[in-house]
């Protein structure tokens, strides 16, 4: 995991980047249009990605793709020219798939026979909204947990009574990612986003499309499982403590646990430090204060336990990539 948000870019690019072609970006995730698509899905599925590249470097592309090459008319009946048909895929391709109403009524065997292709060469599937019937009955979820739009959970789980189903809003594996669609595609492809990069550029992302990822629970599946009481803790105390700045040693002592093994369990779970995670999120709160309330650059550090102005400017830069002053302007303006 790298953070690809210092020190390569401005904090954002000033213009929206240009679309990324597969060379030319570090991943590229293919998606299957199946006729009758929701639109809300494709979107919330994209725009992450398109922020990332914005806030990162030439991070990803996409590429859209139905079954025979063709466009394909949206469930609110927009038509979407796409960049070729499934068959064209490698092996170990990395391919969502999007449906909605009617899934199966266009899927051919020989589409189904891409899908057991890519899972046989060990290639990335996933299915959001009711594509997961189509992932089911191509014979490539067998083993894992799926996360499904809830309207279409009973007909499932009728018809796939091995499978497990999950109350989740997506589920994530190293191969399989399944979703219920719509502004779930956001906190999965945060999630994503944040296993590649780390959290600031998440952060930084969420930021831009005013959307704030839930904690913990079944409404964001971590990839280790829930976290443990001691870092739930942990956070809770950060986020009551964001104007106070608790030394770690405090901090362990408010939760119980010792700094080493409360270090493991951060690494563990978002690839930083506790000292790490609570800076963050204390200049995430600076950020908001200056970019929302029209606040001073000294109110918005004392009121996130910064005490040196030096200290907390480079501190902002180095995770936002410009002044705090910056971020005042905007805010003021």
């Amino acid at each position: 995991m790298t953070d690809v948000t210092e020190g390569l870019w401005p904090y954002p690019r000033p213009d929206s980047p240009p679309l990324l072609t597969p060379e030319q970006a570090e991943h590229t995730l293919n998606v299957w249009l199946v006729s009758r698509f929701s639109m809300l899905t494709l979107f919330c599925l994209l725009e992450p990605l398109r922020v990332a590249n914005r806030f990162g470097r030439d991070l990803f592309a996409w590429r859209l793709l139905s079954a025979d090459g063709e466009a394909v008319v949206a469930s609110n009946g927009v038509r979407i020219d796409v960049d070729g048909a499934i068959d064209s895929l490698g092996d170990t391709a990395r391919l969502m798939v999007v449906s909605s109403y009617d899934a199966e009524a266009t899927v051919r065997f020989q589409d189904r026979a891409v899908l057991r292709r890519i899972a046989a060469h060990g290639g990335w599937l996933g299915g959001l909204d009711t594509a997961p019937f189509i992932l089911a009955r191509a014979g490539v979820l067998s083993g894992y947990r799926v996360a499904l739009h809830w309207e279409s959970v009973a007909a499932f789980r009728r018809e796939f009574p091995d499978l497990e189903v999950s109350p989740a809003h997506y589920e994530m594996d190293d191969t399989r990612l399944t979703g219920s669609g719509g502004a779930a595609g956001i906190d999965m492809m945060l999630t994503w986003i944040e296993q590649l990069y780390g959290p600031a550029l998440v952060d930084a992302i969420g930021l831009q499309l005013v959307h704030q990822r839930p904690r913990g629970g079944e409404e964001l599946p971590l990839r280790h499982g829930e976290l443990p009481r001691s870092v739930m803790r942990a956070l809770a105390i950060m986020e009551a403590n964001l104007g106070k700045a608790l030394s770690v040693p405090e901090l362990c002592r408010l939760v119980g646990q010792s700094q080493r093994q409360l270090a493991r369990l951060f690494q563990r779970h978002f690839g930083e430090t506790p000292q790490q995670c609570y800076l963050g999120m204390r200049l995430d709160r600076a950020r908001q204060l200056l970019a929302d309330s029209q606040s001073l650059v000294t109110e918005a550090a004392l009121a996130t336990g910064f005490t040196q102005p030096a200290h907390f400017t480079r501190a902002y830069r180095r995770r936002f990539g410009e002044a705090p002053s910056v971020t005042a302007e905007r805010g003021q303006g």
